[in-house]
């Protein structure tokens, strides 16, 4: 069976679905990657997963762009003669699945990774947005949510009906986001090489800097006063400034804030170092405007880090508030410091979030549920459709 994973760019691609699409492969499936061209696709490589790249933006308003992009897909769909086209993300998810529908691909699927909907949206762009995802949604064979709250949306909007929507959920590699790997010399050492001190208190970002959609200029405005309440304080930045959209913002920005040499950023770093920088922090931040699931939500709970986010969909999924983090409103710079403070402050209180996140990420974030159920999904739609190798059927009799 030949499948296409269709994704914004080559960080969903490496960062998000990497294991997923290794753990088809090695179920026997023909996975290849579509996306935007970049320069972080050799992991693909290294796993066996051809790449081709489509003129994909990240901004939602490039028309002209957006319809190559969909000529494109018609196009590679068509030559490839994939059996199942499975898209991601707001944009590819809708020009993939109606690309995919005009080439003929026999089973269509789409992981929800949160609806570009949000609280502070107008009413005529919601109904825009409800629109393009009610055209969308009728071109699947199945979309898959990651969180509940996007599941009901689709309903009462009218997107899908009952039976084309499921429940996903998202998951990570628990082996590898586990603080039980690094000693404290091992964190102390990573500590110093960066130049945060022994005794300092870290408010860890981790994600695209963003300023609405991420939410990085209410972190640094909370930065601000938490540092001015706790003068030990330090921010550490990870990600890179997104570009692709009107928001993305450069890490100078923390000089306007008073921050610079309080702020240390360390751009995109590779899989393979992020639990390490998690086990540097003392809360992780997440102010963001909306989520599927947020990924950097589950490895800090896993890593017993505990979190302070908005309160918007999809992070509600993933942070059980006063549990393993707390839930503060949207754009209220105050109350988001208050918790960071009530965080970093209270070391009781800090640990018992960490344990609890722990406990919260090995029962409900394992990537293998996610895996199994995509899985069992693809094995269902093959049958319905009676596109299951006869071979398959008599090794799982």
């Amino acid at each position: 069976m030949k499948v296409a994973h269709v994704a914004n760019d080559d960080v969903a691609l490496c960062y998000l679905l990497h294991h997923q699409l290794r753990i088809l492969r090695q179920a026997g499936y023909e996975v290849v990657a579509i996306s935007a061209r970049g320069t972080d696709i050799q992991p693909l490589h290294e796993i066996g997963i051809r790449h081709i790249a489509v003129s994909f933006t990240r901004s939602m308003h490039t028309p002209h762009r957006d319809l190559q992009a969909l000529i494109q897909l018609v196009r590679i769909f068509r030559q490839e003669s994939f059996t199942i086209v499975h898209t991601h993300n707001p944009k590819p998810g809708i020009l993939g699945q109606i690309a995919a529908k005009i080439a003929g691909v026999p089973i269509i699927v789409n992981t929800l990774h949160g609806f570009y909907l949000h609280d502070r949206m107008s009413a005529p762009t919601r109904r825009f947005y409800i629109f393009l995802e009610k055209i969308a949604a009728r071109c699947s064979d199945l979309i898959l949510s990651q969180n509940r709250e996007d599941m009901d949306i689709a309903i009462h909007e009218g997107i899908c009906p009952p039976h084309k929507i499921k429940h996903l959920g998202n998951g990570i590699d628990l082996s590898q986001f586990n603080p039980e790997l690094f000693s404290i010399s091992e964190v102390m050492r990573k500590r110093a090489e960066i130049g945060i001190p022994p005794q300092a208190k870290v408010i860890g970002f981790v994600g695209r800097l963003a300023a609405r959609r991420k939410g990085f200029v209410d972190f640094l405005r909370a930065g601000q006063k938490v540092v001015a309440r706790v003068p030990d304080a330090y921010l550490l930045v990870v990600g890179e400034p997104d570009w692709g959209k009107p928001d993305a913002v450069h890490p100078s920005i923390a000089q306007e804030y008073g921050l610079a040499g309080r702020c240390i950023y360390l751009g995109k770093r590779p899989n393979s170092e992020l639990p390490l920088l998690y086990a540097l922090m003392d809360v992780l931040v997440l102010p963001s405007l909306f989520e599927g699931i947020p990924r950097v939500v589950m490895e800090a709970s896993a890593m017993k880090v505990p979190v302070v986010a908005t309160d918007v969909k999809g992070n509600r999924e993933a942070v059980q508030d006063g549990y393993n983090g707390i839930l503060v409103p949207l754009g209220d710079v105050d109350q988001l410091s208050q918790a960071i403070i009530s965080v970093i402050t209270n070391a009781g209180k800090a640990k018992r979030m960490g344990e609890e996140g722990r406990r919260i990420a090995l029962e409900r974030f394992d990537e293998q549920i996610v895996f199994s159920k995509i899985r069992e999904e693809y094995e269902r739609l093959l049958a319905e459709k009676g596109l299951l190798p006869q071979v398959t059927m008599e090794v799982a009799s």
